[in-house]
């Protein structure tokens, strides 16, 4: 929800899931809060938003591996590292709203790298992120706060 209406999103290929694991491709129940933005700045001028924002690296990535110890967490990537890669070609990660799933506390398994970004044309499933229309995160960005509650449920 934003300012308490209902935001059309695609979710996860296997749909809500109150018990995530790691690549089940569910969309995890629950309330989050945003933590950043990360943002494309070769592609979009910087955002306006109350959140704090940190532009997209060609090496930042997301540890998406349960034995890491930096599981669930943002990172460089080399070229031969496994990972969830910020800077995608396909234009999906250009705005990305970092949440609070499993990070407090932080449970190898319990899922990793699920994030608000840009949907796919026709709203395709994902592989357990909140997707919404690149029009529609820019205005969540306006209203959004490390303080806002974000509501997943089926």
């Amino acid at each position: 929800m934003a300012a308490h209406r209902a935001v059309r999103a695609a979710l996860g290929r296997t749909g809500i899931k109150a018990a995530k694991r790691e690549g089940d491709g569910a969309t995890p129940a629950g309330q989050f809060h945003p933590v950043r933005l990360w943002w494309r700045a070769d592609r979009l001028p910087r955002p306006r938003t109350l959140l704090p924002i940190r532009r997209i690296g060609p090496d930042d990535a997301w540890c998406e591996d349960p034995a890491d110890r930096r599981y669930n967490r943002p990172f460089h990537r080399s070229a031969n590292e496994l990972g969830d890669r910020l800077k995608r070609a396909d234009g999906l990660y250009d705005l990305v709203i970092e949440i609070d799933h499993n990070t407090r506390p932080r449970v190898a398994g319990r899922g990793s790298a699920v994030f608000i970004h840009v949907a796919k044309p026709g709203f395709a499933p994902t592989a357990g992120c909140v997707a919404v229309t690149r029009d529609e995160l820019r205005r969540l960005l306006n209203q959004l706060s490390p303080k806002t509650r974000i509501i997943v449920h089926s």
